[in-house]
């Protein structure tokens, strides 16, 4: 996976893994989760066409899919 960062006041860097749907978050704060079986569509919706990149992530991702914490 390659990490693009994206103008965001709270998500620092995304990557994604086309193959597994597997999603990984950098919050600027330092948090890093990743998020499981995540659609392409969606994707595609976050990083090419959402006004915001941390809105379109609260409404359309957080609590949506299935996710683990793994770093800080």
């Amino acid at each position: 996976m390659t990490k693009l960062q994206v103008k965001s006041s709270t998500i620092k860097t995304v990557a994604y893994d086309y193959e597994s749907g597997k999603l990984e978050i950098e919050f600027v704060r330092g948090a890093i989760y990743y998020y499981e079986e995540v659609p392409v569509h969606v994707i595609c919706c976050f990083l090419f066409q959402a006004e915001s990149i941390g809105s379109y992530f609260n409404k359309n991702i957080a609590k949506k899919y299935k996710y683990n914490k793994v770093g800080e």
